[in-house]
């Protein structure tokens, strides 16, 4: 497919090294010649200097013979300016524009097609979506959901004095007292597909698999204690912060935002008035303990900065904040990143790019592409969602009699409102959704992908 990216930022080189990896020829805008050249070095892709949302560039792109692009420049006025320029020189382009301004969600819903736009991707509130999931089960990690919210992948870590340590997997049902699967494991930084005889250890993170109404019950026999959050400490004030708020408010949990710019915490004031909003630095303990962040049921660190992210985060742990959540621009070194107590650890723009990896796989193939796609493990293994149509093989059949290809394992099948774990005798019928988690390095682009 012919893909047009516009914007090498950290979205856009991100999607250009997933898209080029997965075969697309994609073209790059960018007005830095810089990190043009670091593209062209690293990726097989063409690169285009200039303004993305002029004629002239688009058209030396090759906008007429493109198939979708994706504007994600930091300024939303030449996203949007992007989109619709592209789309009146090719009327038959797919276009995605990342629009992270609140003023701009009305308008654009209702001018989308005015625009000329496909899909709309805004970072910050995904990462606010995942952020209040995350605060309704406090012992996870992370959570997907599949199967329209009966199924879940959810991501926990085996600490020293776990119910899970030194357990076999094949022992996990008698803890657990629910059906589960473990359908991926991360050991020092590489991920395994685990069998029945593999012995979990301290330090390990796993990808359970489990029906959505089970959760508390796996939560509950793991010994891990949850009471729902009342109050949150929201670090920093910005995008995330406010559509996170917003969401708070509506669930009956109250938020306090820390914010050391005063004009934006006036700003906050006015468009949050439920929220109590605080002027001060997170950066110095002493303010940290006056506003007495460890009595917090939850803590979100949220400002542009990684460092200060983590250092607040490591904070909020040693004084036993129940649950935290670190947000990361950068999560390249992972080794590092699992040593620390960051309690759960959210990237917008890895979010971003996994929706924009689904949309990209759906146009490719319409019929039986993927409902969802969820990047797990570090990005080392994914998770999809696909409909079981006339066109797939070994319908009926158990799943024992069926060879998967290596590293594929089915993890669930949907029956209408009925939902299954899988297992050897499970089998999957027409109009059945099933879910199917892989090692990420072979593209499943359609469900007889999985057949060996």
């Amino acid at each position: 497919m012919n893909i047009i990216i516009a914007g090498d930022g950290k979205v856009g080189s991100m999607l250009t090294r997933q898209l080029s990896a997965e075969g697309h020829d994609v073209t790059v805008i960018d007005s830095n010649a810089r990190v043009l050249q670091s593209s062209v070095e690293h990726y097989d892709v063409i690169c285009v200097q200039g303004n993305c949302a002029s004629m002239d560039v688009l058209l030396q792109a090759g906008v007429r013979d493109a198939e979708l692009l994706i504007a994600a420049t930091s300024q939303d006025e030449v996203n949007l300016l992007c989109c619709t320029t592209a789309h009146a020189l090719n009327r038959k382009l797919h276009t995605i524009a990342r629009i992270r301004n609140p003023e701009y969600t009305e308008q654009i819903y209702r001018m989308r097609d005015i625009f000329g736009l496909s899909m709309v991707i805004n970072p910050e509130n995904q990462a606010a979506t995942e952020i209040e999931r995350l605060l309704k089960y406090p012992g996870f990690l992370r959570r997907d959901t599949f199967a329209k919210g009966r199924t879940e992948i959810v991501e926990l870590r085996v600490d020293a004095g776990s119910k899970l340590c030194n357990v076999a997997l094949a022992e996990l049902r008698s803890i657990v007292k629910c059906q589960v699967l473990v359908c991926a494991v991360l050991r020092d930084g590489s991920a395994a597909a685990p069998k029945g005889d593999f012995v979990l250890r301290e330090g390990d993170r796993i990808f359970v698999t489990a029906l959505s109404q089970n959760l508390t019950t796996l939560l509950k026999n793991l010994g891990i204690l949850t009471r729902r959050v009342r109050s949150v400490t929201l670090c920093g004030g910005g995008k995330i912060s406010y559509y996170l708020a917003k969401r708070l408010e509506k669930s009956g949990i109250s938020a306090r935002i820390i914010e050391k710019d005063f004009a934006r915490c006036q700003e906050l004031c006015a468009l949050l008035p439920g929220a109590e909003i605080i002027h001060g630095d997170i950066s110095e303990q002493d303010l940290l303990e006056s506003e007495h962040v460890s009595q917090a049921d939850a803590l979100v660190t949220l400002t542009g900065l990684d460092e200060l992210n983590m250092i607040v985060s490591l904070y909020a742990a040693s004084r036993n904040v129940p649950q935290v959540i670190t947000k990361l621009g950068h999560t390249g070194n992972r080794s590092v990143i699992d040593s620390l107590s960051l309690g759960s650890v959210l990237c917008p723009r890895e979010l971003v790019c996994s929706n924009i990896v689904r949309y990209v796989r759906a146009m490719e193939n319409q019929t039986g592409a993927a409902i969802s796609v969820h990047t797990i493990a570090d990005g080392q293994a994914e998770a999809m969602e696909f409909l079981a149509d006339e066109t797939t093989r070994n319908c009926g059949r158990p799943l024992k009699e069926i060879r998967l290809k290596p590293n594929v394992l089915l993890v669930s099948i949907s029956h209408g409102a009925s939902t299954e774990i899988a297992n050897g005798d499970s089998a999957f019928q027409q109009g059945d959704t099933v879910v199917v988690v892989t090692n990420g390095r072979e593209v499943i682009r359609q469900l007889n992908d999985i057949f060996a």
